[in-house]
């Protein structure tokens, strides 16, 4: 890995540029991405914005004029004088580390080990940490098959296509270094012996520790637990998450990490509580001073508003592991399997998110929204009698990743200057944006609009050179045109989502995006669970409709939705639209980007959009209750606001071809929506309401 930076002859005038290229921080940073462009442009496209790989591509000599090159190195000199002063700045006073343990971690396309939402929540989170210089730590796996991508047949329908076997030497990661080579460590309680390799992602100034089965020391069957995210196996499942927590935390203990906090975001990590718990044990804490010490000290994100969105293991499958390990630690088996328990439904097995509840003391839904729904799914949850109470941190995300470079974030500079960037959570410092001009606005979102759809062209025309049907090909958006006012949709499919719900009367969208003076187009993306045979038939049917002559090309699907692709499209089109089924929607962040970059969001109100919505920064319906089927009312409200204002508002131009009054709503969105719903607001709230008193209980005796 480091090592083998020697044979890429970097002279030593510029070698920072090594450091740089594995610690992620770049990702965030533009004039840092600007030197990457500037050090070898075709080498950067080449390796898909991944400098590691990037570094490896180009030619010993273009690194030696790279070091002669006083523009390059006046460039080189700032990024890496601003990189080390960033990572040398003290540290936010707690007693010991966070330690933030998720399932997947979406920091960038250059390290894919992330499916969606929950995962880029995660990254931003890690970013925001280094930013705010709050001490902590990632906790992770690196899956070596990653998540599935999905390629569109010619009949539509997406199919399921695995990366290759992912290199370690190839993306930003080191292997953790022990005391007589590589990081390898056993994982108690699975027989034969299990080990695990851990590997090293900076993120910033925070590490995040990436663990991995795949390495000759095990079975076959043993490398197979950490190759692929989400696995539908059962007892793979269980078995990825106990190497998560139990792995995860013995990790941490053999590097010399006391984390003061746990925080883990949904309940795939549980485990990692029962492994604080034996470390608490071995400290001397008797099993109850050591269960309360560990619920004071642990911080339970739960995401999911649905009860059946929780992993359940059947107890005979989980005593599996559990039984060794609590016969090997002196740990009360019958009493640990009774947390994972359900009161209502003790028998159904063990509950990950029940035994998660149980043992945290700082419990959160992620909107104030879904908070009101999971008191209500885990009203039934006690811990020794006294409820468990949840509370709601809404989600937030990392403005700095999200918002456009080029040209939206130097037109805030221009008009905001740089409060925006030290005080994002400031909503004193966002009314500046009412003093944008309106020209300077447009021109931005209009060139950032042609840049989605050169884009959507780009892989259109891949995909031809490929062999792929003339029709499929013009279904993934190579009719799209920039003067037409495009509809963005984006995420997961699935039924819950409803990505069907502007499809509900096909006569009535034809007539939006075929009218002749003020058409509509929509761009579609997402990908759906290699198991959701009902999401792979949605995108089927979206994708069928996209290669419909009768609607002209102006509706699109997109293959293959990644962290680069959300990018072009959260600043690209003109509206961003959301259409759950309340109140299904814990919280939703894809708005909130759309929002930052100025794109107005038209929601359902669900999710963050409650809070969010005022009225002027975007568009809301479906709100009342709604008995039985909702789709046809509320398909009715979404057509409505479409064709009575958000269409005649786009079109409604002066002399000077401007939608003034589009630009209006284009200005309350990014005033309104990006000081509240970034995760500098987010990870301040954390700090203050959880993270300080559980450090403070972690203190007490140490």
């Amino acid at each position: 890995m480091r090592n083998d930076w020697e044979i890429l002859h970097i002279p030593e005038r510029i070698r920072g540029i090594v450091e740089l290229a594995h610690n992620l921080w770049w990702t965030w940073h533009p004039q840092a991405r600007r030197l990457f462009r500037a050090l070898d442009y075709q080498a950067w496209r080449e390796s898909t914005h991944n400098p590691v790989l990037m570094l490896r591509l180009i030619p010993p000599e273009r690194f030696a004029e790279a070091a002669q090159d006083p523009e390059f190195l006046r460039l080189y000199d700032q990024v890496l004088a601003e990189y080390q002063a960033d990572m040398a700045r003290p540290g936010l006073p707690l007693p010991g580390p966070v330690a933030y343990f998720c399932a997947e971690f979406g920091v960038h396309v250059s390290l894919p080990i992330y499916a969606g939402g929950l995962g880029i929540l995660a990254g931003d989170t890690l970013k925001e940490a280094s930013d705010l210089a709050l001490p902590m730590v990632g906790v992770g796996l690196i899956y070596s098959q990653g998540y599935v991508t999905q390629r569109i047949r010619e009949d539509g329908w997406p199919e399921d296509v695995h990366q290759k076997v992912l290199d370690h030497g190839a993306h930003p990661l080191e292997p953790v270094r022990g005391s007589e080579g590589p990081l390898v460590l056993p994982v108690p309680a699975l027989e034969p012996t299990l080990r695990v390799q851990v590997f090293l992602a900076h993120i910033g100034r925070v590490p995040l520790f990436l663990l991995t089965t795949d390495i000759e020391e095990n079975a076959p069957w043993d490398r197979a637990i950490s190759q692929q995210l989400y696995t539908t196996d059962l007892e793979q499942r269980l078995k990825q998450e106990w190497v998560l927590g139990v792995g995860g935390m013995r990790a941490l203990e053999a590097l010399g990490i006391r984390p003061a906090v746990l925080h883990l975001n949904e309940g795939h990590p549980a485990f990692a509580l029962l492994e604080r718990l034996r470390q608490f044990m071995a400290a001397g804490l008797p099993f109850e001073q050591a269960l309360a010490k560990t619920r004071e000290t642990t911080v339970f994100t739960t995401h999911t508003p649905l009860p059946a969105g929780t992993d359940v293991f059947p107890f005979a499958l989980v005593d599996r592991f559990l039984g060794p390990y609590c016969q090997a630690h002196g740990l009360p088996r019958e009493a640990i399997l009774e947390l994972g328990a359900h009161p209502e439904d003790p028998q159904a097995g063990f509950n990950m998110t029940v035994f998660a509840l149980r043992l945290s003391r700082h419990v959160n839904a992620v909107s104030q929204r879904h908070g009101e729904v999971a008191r209500k799914i885990w009203s039934s949850v006690r811990f020794r009698g006294e409820e468990v109470r949840i509370e709601a941190v809404t989600n937030g995300v990392h403005l700095f990743t999200w918002i456009e470079p080029l040209r939206v974030q130097r037109l805030l500079d221009k008009y905001l200057g740089p409060a925006w960037r030290e005080r994002p959570d400031d909503p004193t410092v966002w009314e500046r944006v009412r003093e944008i001009p309106d020209e300077e606005l447009w021109a931005v979102h209009q060139e950032r609009k042609e840049a989605l759809i050169a884009e959507l062209a780009a892989r259109a025309r891949k995909r031809w050179q490929e062999g792929a049907p003339a029709a499929n090909v013009l279904a993934l958006g190579s009719l799209l045109d920039p003067n037409v006012l495009t509809l963005g949709f984006a995420r997961r499919f699935t039924a819950y989502k409803r990505p069907d719900l502007l499809l509900h009367d096909l006569e009535r969208l034809k007539k939006l995006v075929t009218d002749p003076l003020r058409p509509v187009q929509i761009i579609f993306a997402g990908k759906a669970h290699p198991a959701d045979i009902e999401g792979k038939r949605l995108i089927q049917k979206v994708f069928r409709l996209a290669k419909d002559p009768a609607f002209a090309g102006r509706i699109a699907f997109v293959e293959e939705y990644d962290q680069h692709l959300a990018r072009f499209l959260v600043a690209g089109v003109d509206v961003w639209v959301n259409t759950p089924l309340p109140p299904l929607e814990a919280s939703g962040t894809s708005g909130m980007k759309a929002s930052a970059n100025g794109v107005p969001h038209l929601s359902i109100l669900d999710g963050w959009w409650p809070e969010g919505y005022t009225g002027a920064n975007g568009w809301a319906f479906g709100g009342e209750e709604i008995v039985g089927d909702r789709a046809g009312p509320d398909a009715a409200a979404l057509y409505r606001l479409l064709e009575e204002e958000i269409v005649p508002l786009y079109y409604d131009r002066g002399p000077d071809g401007i939608p003034h009054g589009f630009v209006r709503v284009m200005k309350e969105a990014i005033r309104t929506v990006s000081p509240r719903f970034c995760t500098r607001r987010m990870l301040k709230e954390y700090l203050a309401r959880f993270y300080g008193p559980a450090a403070e209980a972690w203190a007490k005796g140490g």
